[in-house]
């Protein structure tokens, strides 16, 4: 693995921690797509750091769990602003 891509790696999983943030929250603020990160915290975090990806993961999972509600909210809003 190239070094830049593995301190990308390193940072993005940081921030996901300090953060608890989506994957496209996260996407947007490193500027990168949401493949590119997704693939940086399932497959590569993995080899550079075990018990950092174990931790990512977790926060993952738990956006995942809430990403139905968090669509409804977006959907709600749009609507009350079109009124």
């Amino acid at each position: 693995m190239q070094e830049y891509i593995r301190k990308r790696v390193l940072e993005v999983s940081q921030y996901i921690l300090d953060t608890s943030a989506t994957v496209r929250q996260t996407a947007a603020v490193f500027g990168v797509s949401k493949s590119t990160i997704h693939k940086d915290v399932t497959e590569r975090l993995p080899s550079v750091n075990a018990d950092l990806a174990e931790e990512v993961k977790s926060i993952l999972d738990h956006n995942k769990s809430e990403r139905h509600i968090r669509g409804g909210e977006a959907t709600r809003r749009k609507y009350q602003e079109a009124l």
